[in-house]
């Protein structure tokens, strides 16, 4: 069900009563759905199990419909609802990662960051307001959720609580939601002045980092140098600080960088005490210990595949694991409790920074892409680089991270382009290959299959059956190809313009 306004279509529901289905006829309003909804169960004498996991609807292929109705409405369902106990999940009403976990938390308990930093923004849009979380779980907005920055984040204190106290502000008390892992590491002041000399000592062969200071502080932690969050309830804290103030001035001076901390420094620590009003636990306890409950987790990454340490577009990556396996080390969990893995990406391809784009478009088309999406860095405001849709690296991602459902955003994007391309291949030397090379030169060519374009606005279709024929078309190429569903589908940056099939 869908949470936000409207009348109830004329549509097919269909509900699980005991591993047999009722199929009821609804019209109308909202409310006297429920109504005949109600009263045909209870002819029926049966009891069905009530609230249900919405992904565990989908992972179990069950005909799920929705229909819209009022927050006001919703709650008179949800009380006739749980007397009945009725199967339902509800989904509350940007264009990224973000979007489509607010979208899914509903039918999760906990939601929990496991990697990257404030390098990484995710933007939320609805009710007419827009947010942008950078190290905070996107869970955040859907009240009596557990959310937690795991162990494999690194949190800058100072970025930290400018989020926070904005979210705050606008009426979220994060002090409630919110725990921080003990073993995260923090960001330093000079990790930023670091970030930024080793930058600028490379010259044109830089990364394109957002200066954050997240490489510097991954490169404390494997070093075993870094400082973590639970060292600010240390006595030592103040100690343990200069130890690592003093190595990282070394080797600014070894660098020749002039730079003046004073003012950083002072935020920084004005923000450290803002940090302790949090709860900061042994994440790796509550999370298994949330699974022994058998609570829902939703795990939440903060950068793409192709930006992994280990199997992205190296040295143009980030500096943790992005990848579903990321989870793992970033949360303390065993792979044996993953469940299903969403595997999120646009309806063509951008980046940010530099680094190989085989599909990148130099021309009208991709400055298109840029203007319509809106793709401008969340954090930085840099802009993205935009291309066509590249299934090799695309089929890549699923095998890495044993993708089980795919979710496509931004498709409204491409509404009014005449063509829409997609890369199948790229041309290597004179000969083709559909596997993602461990270099991506100069002499790299994609090769495209051209598609008709759909030509209207998506956001106005409601359900997948809604959709033209061109844009099936593109859609059920795509899972063809992958092996993989596209389970949900984006229509336009509100989170309540969600296909879910």
């Amino acid at each position: 069900m869908n949470i936000g306004g409207g009348e109830a279509a004329d549509q097919l529901v269909r509900m699980m009563l005991s591993g047999s289905e009722v199929a009821v006829r609804l019209s109308g309003s909202a409310i006297k759905n429920m109504l005949a909804l109600t009263m045909a169960l209870a002819k029926n004498h049966k009891t069905i199990s009530g609230k249900v996991n919405l992904v565990k609807m989908l992972k179990e292929t069950r005909d799920v419909r929705r229909f819209s109705m009022s927050p006001e409405q919703y709650q008179q369902f949800r009380q006739r609802a749980g007397k009945q106990k009725i199967l339902f999940s509800a989904i509350r009403d940007s264009d990224n990662k973000g979007k489509v976990v607010d979208v899914l938390t509903p039918a999760y308990e906990v939601v929990a960051r496991f990697q990257g930093g404030p390098n990484a923004g995710h933007t939320l849009e609805f009710n007419g307001e827009k947010y942008v979380l950078r190290s905070i779980p996107s869970g955040i907005f859907q009240g009596g959720k557990t959310n937690i920055i795991g162990n494999g984040v690194v949190i800058d204190a100072v970025l930290f609580r400018e989020e926070a106290e904005a979210l705050a502000a606008s009426g979220h008390d994060l002090t409630k939601q919110l725990c921080i892992s003990k073993k995260a590491h923090l960001i330093l002041p000079t990790h930023r002045i670091l970030d930024a000399a080793y930058e600028a000592a490379k010259g044109s062969a830089k990364i394109g980092t957002t200066g954050k200071g997240i490489g510097p502080t991954y490169t404390d932690k494997v070093s075993r140098n870094g400082m973590r969050v639970g060292d600010v309830l240390s006595a030592d804290f103040r100690q343990i600080y200069a130890r690592a103030k003093a190595r990282h001035e070394s080797i600014l001076r070894g660098l020749g960088y002039e730079y003046d901390i004073a003012e950083l420094e002072r935020k920084w620590f004005e923000a450290v005490e803002y940090l302790k009003r949090f709860n900061i636990i042994d994440s790796e306890y509550f999370v298994n210990g949330c699974l022994a409950q058998d609570k829902s987790i939703l795990a939440e990454g903060a950068q793409g595949t192709l930006l992994d340490v280990d199997f992205g577009s190296y040295p143009f990556v980030t500096s943790s694991n992005t990848v579903c396996a990321g989870a793992c080390v970033g949360l303390g969990i065993a792979p044996n409790r993953i469940g299903e893995v969403y595997g999120i990406f646009k309806a063509y391809c951008t980046r940010v920074g530099s680094g190989p784009f085989p599909t990148e478009l130099f021309d009208e088309t991709g400055a298109r892409m840029r203007s319509i999406g809106h793709e401008y860095g969340a954090v930085t405001g840099r802009e993205r680089r935009c291309g066509w849709l590249d299934l090799v690296a695309l089929k890549y991602s699923i095998m890495i991270n044993g993708v089980t459902q795919l979710i496509m955003m931004k498709s409204d994007v491409m509404n009014d382009f005449e063509t829409v391309k997609v890369a199948t291949e790229y041309e290597v030397g004179g000969e083709r290959t559909a596997h993602f090379p461990y270099e991506i030169g100069d002499d790299l060519k994609p090769v495209y299959r051209e598609f008709e374009g759909w030509k209207c606005d998506l956001r106005d279709c409601k359900s997948y059956d809604d959709f033209p024929a061109a844009f099936k078309t593109y859609v059920e190429f795509i899972e063809r190809e992958t092996g993989v569903p596209v389970k949900i589908i984006s229509v336009g940056p509100d989170r309540g313009e969600t296909i879910v099939r």
